[in-house]
């Protein structure tokens, strides 16, 4: 049986000297380690043994095994070695110094409203969060006071996963972890500022104002003696200075389980003038903010008394914000991929 060892050992080297492509060192793996390969064969013939020669004969297959390992890798780190020289041989010449003719590209319009955003909101005292796109049923509804079955989900046609977890259809899915993150200030005697940015999802018809796939920003503040007019403060700041002058603004009240009272902030529409077009529904007035005080139950399951604290949250939707600041007609331009129509912004910053 040694000698069936040392042949199968000599033979395995003689094979591995001769390959030359990770197919064939592959099909050499199987052929000796797989289920049915040679090495693998010799343990089934220790049945035939004496327990003393079956414990010696043991260890040298597992021996002979773990060499084979060895070499096995060895020779596939080798092999992908070589590939990686020859692919930076056959490399083309190029001269460095010749100028490139490529166009200069640009930032997507909601990049740059984003920015923009980010920017005000962070002279005022706020931080900036990021958060992913995939969550749970519990960030995105039940720690936002949304339990299972709650009518205010129809609200919301959100993609489900099969793993149970969500494409979040709100940015408010932010809200929990943020609130949790931050509490510890309150006890310091500062407020809480954060704002969070992200994609949102929903199975929207889309149409001129409606996409299936939108950006927000969410933004909490919570302190003592936070009231409605600290969030009307903030919201009018930062719509005077994204397009530079007053913009009119209308509050009116608006259901959402996070928030008590809520209310929708609107604008006028900057693209008709308030006159009325697709854009606005012929309203003359765009949907631009849902926000609120932030309902007790949220700030409780944040971990923050609601009976010594307030806060204020809004949803500001930067797709929309994008469409006003800079005169987009069709919302479903702006997922489109129309360099044609994208190309026109750039940022010098």
């Amino acid at each position: 049986m040694k000698e069936k060892l040392q042949e199968l050992k000599s033979k395995l080297e003689s094979e591995l000297k001769n390959a030359e492509s990770s197919e064939t060192l592959e099909d050499l793996r199987v052929k000796y380690l797989g289920k049915k390969g040679s090495i693998t064969d010799l343990l089934k013939g220790m049945k035939d043994l004496s327990p003393d020669e079956r414990k010696s004969f043991g260890a040298l297959v597992n021996e002979l095994k773990q060499q084979a390992t060895e070499v096995i890798t060895q020779k596939g780190e080798e092999l992908k070695k070589r590939q990686i020289e020859r692919e930076i041989n056959s490399m083309p010449e190029f001269d460095v110094s010749i100028p490139s003719k490529l166009d200069r590209g640009s930032y997507h319009p909601i990049t740059l409203v984003q920015r923009e955003c980010e920017r005000i909101f962070t002279t005022m005292g706020f931080n900036v969060e990021d958060y992913a796109e995939v969550v749970t049923d519990y960030e995105c509804f039940e720690a936002v006071n949304i339990p299972k079955n709650h009518p205010a989900r129809d609200m919301q046609d959100t993609y489900y996963l099969e793993n149970g977890q969500l494409l979040k259809s709100q940015t408010s899915a932010a809200q929990n972890a943020i609130l949790k993150k931050y509490k510890g200030q309150l006890e310091k005697g500062m407020p809480i500022r954060a704002i969070f940015p992200g994609r949102c999802f929903r199975n929207e018809a889309t149409d001129a104002c409606h996409e299936n796939t939108f950006f927000q920003m969410e933004g909490v503040m919570v302190d003592k003696n936070i009231s409605i007019s600290n969030l009307i403060y903030f919201m009018k700041t930062m719509l005077s200075e994204v397009f530079q002058k007053d913009i009119k603004v209308r509050l009116r009240p608006g259901f959402f389980p996070f928030v008590e009272p809520g209310f929708e902030l609107d604008i006028s529409c900057l693209i008709c003038g308030g006159e009325g077009c697709p854009s606005c529904k012929h309203s003359g007035w765009l949907e631009l903010c849902p926000c609120g005080m932030i309902h007790p139950e949220v700030l409780k399951e944040g971990g923050i008394d609601p009976e010594e604290y307030t806060g204020f949250a809004f949803g500001l939707g930067l797709t929309r914000l994008a469409m006003m600041k800079y005169g987009i007609k069709d919302i479903r331009d702006l997922n489109s991929g129309n360099l044609s129509a994208l190309s026109q912004f750039t940022d010098d910053k």
